[in-house]
């Protein structure tokens, strides 16, 4: 499998990046294991998490996913087979909810911990914190790379300026730069990332890892009326797609998929896949069946014919 850099870190990943936000969610610790097995078997190494995953859940706190990335990683025994990315800066707590010096060190021997690992190869600031000058918090990450604890540095939803800002402050003071930007990007959402932040990723060579890159859930093609929304627990978030270019868009997606014998989530995927700047689209599962289905998508190669008709269904 073709692998592609996150920027210019060194770190190399196949196409498809596994949303971890899943893990102690929607996936319980066994469900879990059998679907990281299962994306590993199907050849992807690259998996994303957060210390706030899934704090949101009725009885968690927070950490669940790294706790059971970790437990993976060590019955496995395969960390130097994948590359780990997680995240910081979403609240954690009172006070934990920041991207300042104090609050990073904390952060990530807690995740360390939970992962079982020496090192993460991706730590990210998952916000923007505007109350915390970027040079301490870049300071912060350079310390993290030269204790080896961190191998790279990327950012996420920060907007173009704040991205632009931090990595001509790395520029100037000779200190690592964003190497990765996680931003919302999919068919349906697009003109917020197309507009400003994709030319700045392709001139800086920032490695784009998109989340959201299915629409949560949405353009697999399962919620086309109101009546699918129970379908999962995402389901009640389906509302705000279904208009008149959501609709055309799972056309279009019907119409890619049924000429290739593919499903809508592969196609939608692919698409990701052959975007300018993009490295790995993050894409979660909660089925082996959904994983076998997903790795498809790296082998899914679309004409120029069938990203037209992609394009002018969910052009705005």
């Amino acid at each position: 499998m073709n692998k592609r850099q996150l920027g210019g870190s060194g770190l190399n990943v196949a196409p498809w990046c596994f949303g971890g936000n899943v893990f102690g969610w929607t996936a319980d610790e066994a469900m879990s294991f059998r679907l990281l097995d299962a994306f590993i078997d199907a050849g992807f190494d690259f998996i994303d998490t957060a210390d706030v995953y899934s704090r949101w859940a009725p009885g968690n706190k927070g950490g669940e996913s790294e706790t059971i990335i970790g437990k993976w990683l060590a019955e496995r025994r395969n960390r130097d087979k994948v590359v780990i990315a997680t995240k910081v800066g979403m609240e954690m707590g009172p006070g934990k909810d920041n991207l300042s010096k104090a609050y990073i060190v904390e952060a990530v021997e807690a995740s360390l911990k939970r992962l079982q690992t020496d090192v993460i190869d991706l730590y990210q600031s998952h916000r923007d914190d505007a109350k915390t000058p970027p040079e301490e918090t870049i300071a912060a990450y350079a310390d993290l790379i030269k204790s080896g604890k961190v191998r790279a540095i990327g950012a996420s939803n920060f907007s173009t300026e704040r991205l632009a800002a931090s990595l001509d402050l790395s520029e100037h003071d000779g200190l690592p730069r964003y190497e990765t930007l996680q931003p919302e990007y999919n068919l349906y959402n697009r003109s917020a990332f197309e507009t400003s932040l994709q030319p700045l990723c392709v001139a800086r060579g920032v490695g784009v890892i998109p989340y959201y890159s299915l629409a949560s859930g949405f353009l697999t093609g399962k919620y086309r009326s109101e009546a699918d929304f129970g379908k999962s627990p995402r389901g009640g978030n389906m509302a705000k797609y279904l208009d008149a270019r959501g609709l055309r868009i799972l056309a279009a997606l019907d119409q890619v998929a049924d000429a290739h014998h593919a499903t809508q989530s592969e196609v939608a995927l692919a698409w990701l896949m052959a975007q300018p700047s993009i490295v790995a689209p993050i894409a979660s599962a909660t089925t082996v069946e959904q994983v076998v289905s997903l790795a498809k998508s790296a082998d899914l190669s679309l004409s120029t014919g069938d990203i037209e008709i992609l394009d002018q269904a969910s052009t705005s």
